[in-house]
Order: structure tokens, then C-alpha cells, then sequence
């Protein structure tokens, strides 16, 4: 049996296909759920629960710095929003696609709310993070117009506030990034392999001194 299976490998590796096989049985992209993901085109774990469409990299930093009395507004909405809701005491999303709102809302526990906003009505995607009249511990540009998003995300933020902005990578974008410099905000980057495609990104999370992810 041995001596089949390093025929097996053998010509798996004479073919460049060993080491695809060998993620797949035994690696890291099957542990972090990545091949679920790629089959089902739904950005889930390996147990199939819902997590951000976040590089990997940048899910395993967060996790363990959300609190439970964490505030989260989200631009954007989605499977992250469910996962968020898990870890935090209440999340608020807000979504440009009415159709989108309808298949996410019913997922939602208590503690979360997605609104419907278009992106026609003035700044009403924009300002949804003012409705409440709350500041948040963590603010999520992750939808669209990021750049007018991130200059009326920050002025929610709790004193020990971050914002995060997915995609940060993109040149589009940097507007905004020196915005929050501008502000004294610093920036952590961290890159890396994203669920259900098999490319790299890139998300950043803005902080100060005393910043509740304790960076």
C-alpha cells in the first residue's frame, strides 16, 4: 500500500498537481474553509458559518480583539455582518441594493439591522451612520463611495474607535487613507488570500493610542 501511494504522489508531482492535492487533503486552505467557499461561492469557514470577505490573514488578527460591548456600523452588508453580530453587542449595516437588504435581513439575529439607503438620494447611504446619534467602536467601509464613507465614518467613531477599510490596496481609495492620516490615525495593513477567489487583498485598520483592538 505505501509503495502505491508514492506511485500515486509520484506522478502527481511529475504532473505539478501534487501539491494541489495536498491542500486539499491536509493544508491550510482546507482547514480555513477556502475550498468550501470556492465550491459554494459563499464566504463561510470550513464548517460552513459565515465569516467577512476578508483576507485570512486579517479575519484571524480581528477575531480575538472584538469585545462583547463593541458598537460596530458597517457600509456594506453580508455574511460579515452575521459573523460581527456573534462577537459584538449590536451591529448596524447599511446597503445600497434593496434586493441584497431582502436576502440578508431575514439571516440577521436580534442584535443586528441592516437599512436600505440608495445611492441616488443624496447622502443618505453616506449619512446612515448618523441616524442613530451613537458613535461606534468600529466602523466598516466596505460598500460603496468608500472615500465619502470613510469622511463621515470617522467623525462616529468612539474616542478608542477604529475604522477599517477592506480593499485598501486600491488606488481609489488613497483619498480617504490620507484623510485619516491627516487625522492622526495610523495605519495597519495586512495582506493577504481571500475566501471564494483565488486572489490576494489587502485590508487596513486605522487606529490611535488607546484604540479598543488594543494595537
Amino acid at each position: 500500500m505505501k509503495k502505491i501511494k508514492l506511485q500515486v504522489w509520484s506522478l502527481l508531482n511529475s504532473l505539478g498537481l501534487g501539491g494541489i492535492v495536498q491542500l486539499f487533503l491536509e493544508g491550510a486552505l482546507k482547514n480555513y474553509g477556502w475550498f468550501r467557499s470556492y465550491h459554494t461561492k459563499q464566504s463561510v469557514d470550513a464548517e460552513g458559518q459565515p465569516i467577512p470577505w476578508y483576507n485570512y490573514s486579517f479575519i484571524f488578527f480581528l477575531e480575538p480583539r472584538l469585545k462583547p460591548h463593541f458598537e460596530v456600523f458597517e457600509y456594506g452588508s453580508g455574511y460579515s455582518t452575521r459573523w460581527y453580530a456573534r462577537r459584538v453587542k449590536g451591529i448596524t449595516a447599511v446597503e445600497h441594493d434593496e434586493g441584497w437588504v431582502e436576502q440578508v435581513a431575514p439571516q440577521l439575529p436580534a442584535n443586528a439591522r441592516v437599512l436600505y439607503r440608495a445611492l441616488d438620494e443624496g447622502e443618505a447611504y453616506t449619512g446612515a451612520v448618523a441616524e442613530a446619534s451613537q458613535k461606534y467602536h468600529i466602523v466598516i467601509v466596505d460598500g460603496r463611495r468608500r472615500v465619502q464613507c470613510i469622511r463621515r465614518g470617522v467623525e462616529y467613531l468612539t474616542p478608542d474607535g477604529v475604522l477599517i477599510l477592506d480593499n485598501s490596496e486600491r488606488d481609489f481609495y488613497q483619498e480617504g487613507i490620507r484623510l485619516l492620516k491627516e487625522k492622526g490615525f495610523r495605519q495597519l495593513e495586512i495582506r493577504g488570500m481571500v475566501p471564494i477567489t483565488s486572489h490576494d487583498s489587502c485590508t487596513s485598520v486605522f487606529y490611535r493610542e488607546s484604540n479598543c483592538l488594543d494595537i
